[in-house]
């Protein structure tokens, strides 16, 4: 018998989950079963506004759980929000954790869940496996169809300080649960479905050339990028209709798997260094970085990438090396555009003379590590100025 190549070896995580309309209400039912007898439920004031905090925290009290609720949490959540969250957590004297909201309120509450079980602020938690103790109980009701936290092992939170984002990845962080309702994404309005559904698509596809790949996340990654490709547009057409909705949630689900596991790439890392430096939102980073990104990796992952192409529906069996490259970023600009994406770096008012701390944060982020094509720092710069 051939011996087995280490190469081979691959490791495979991923929380509990509920897909489906009327997942969230399951949330008390779950709680219990967990042990928990006081909850603190993290989110923002436009979810509580949706109404889906309140269906949530009302299916509390129809079990008998007492809850808290943190929501002083912003769209790029910061260090010092996880430390207020974890005071209310103290006070409030909680012993498990519910997070319903975007990957805002989902990272601020793993970044909670370490701290009042490591004693520590979060921002020394930054970087790859440096948690020691688990997280209390944590259950996850996502409410956008693209960051997919309530699967990963990813937390990225802002250090308001540096102006810089930062990227907790460890199997402590992912959830006990999560309860994925995809009536939840018909309250989101078009911007935000735009931004969160061209991240779930860069998730597939940084996870399909990602170096860390595998033929298990190399499945999800393909359906990921079927499934938003084919279905974000007409979510924006159709904000109203489930089932198309649910299209985009299970694409954005498909797609963490695939990440959390296969890790990401370049866009992401570039992404954080950008939204860390501006406060924009992470999907409408992705949207202005991945094209330029993709022509940077093509080189190093050609046959990955016309894989992708053909996953987006393209013909390209017929086109040489250059011919399908420009294809693929033509149809991702295209998708892009029709969904309302449009801006440059530039129009957000990045300038050249920021670009060198952009670029040396980007190649700090761990998400560097397993892009195709290892960039030098120069490489880094170049893509950021095509991108003004």
């Amino acid at each position: 018998m051939t011996p087995r190549s280490r190469s081979e070896l691959r490791k495979f995580l991923a929380p509990e989950f509920i897909f489906g309309e009327g997942a969230l209400e399951l949330a008390g039912q779950y709680a219990k079963k967990l042990g928990v007898n006081k909850v603190l439920v993290v989110s923002d004031p436009g979810v509580i506004a949706a109404g889906w905090t309140d269906r949530v925290m009302a299916d509390f009290e129809e079990v008998g759980l007492k809850s808290a609720l943190f929501r002083d949490v912003t769209s790029n959540p910061r260090a010092a929000e996880v430390m207020a969250g974890a005071e209310v957590w103290r006070r409030e004297e909680c012993d498990g954790l519910i997070a319903v909201g975007g990957g805002s309120p989902l990272d601020c509450a793993k970044g909670i869940g370490v701290v009042v079980s490591n004693g520590r602020p979060i921002i020394e938690f930054a970087g790859v496996d440096r948690i020691a103790m688990p997280m209390p109980p944590l259950i996850c009701v996502p409410t956008t169809g693209g960051t997919a936290a309530d699967v990963s092992q990813f937390a990225i939170i802002m250090d308001g300080e540096q102006h810089r984002k930062l990227a907790i990845i460890s199997k402590a962080v992912v959830p006990d649960l999560s309860l994925i309702d995809p009536q939840t994404l018909t309250t989101m309005d078009p911007w935000l479905t735009a931004c969160t559904g061209i991240d779930a698509l860069v998730h597939g596809v940084e996870a399909y050339v990602s170096s860390g790949h595998s033929p298990i996340t190399d499945t999800h990654a393909l359906e990921a990028i079927r499934l938003v490709s084919s279905s974000l547009l007409d979510c924006l057409a159709d904000p109203d209709n489930v089932p198309k909705r649910a299209r985009v949630m299970l694409g954005s689900l498909q797609a963490g798997l695939a990440f959390s596991n296969a890790s990401l790439g370049g866009v992401h890392a570039m992404a954080h260094s950008l939204g860390g430096a501006l406060d924009l939102p992470h999907g409408e980073c992705n949207a202005m970085l991945v094209d330029h990104v993709v022509a940077f990796n093509f080189p190093e992952a050609a046959e990955r990438y016309r894989r992708i192409g053909e996953a987006m529906g393209m013909d390209l069996c017929k086109m040489n090396a250059e011919e399908a490259k420009q294809a693929i970023l033509g149809e991702i600009r295209r998708l892009r555009e029709a969904a309302g994406i449009c801006d440059t770096l530039g129009a957000k008012g990045v300038h050249r003379s920021e670009i060198p701390e952009l670029s040396r944060f980007a190649m700090e982020d761990p998400c560097m590590l397993t892009n195709p094509r290892l960039p030098k720092h120069r490489d880094i710069e170049v893509i950021y100025e095509e991108s003004l």
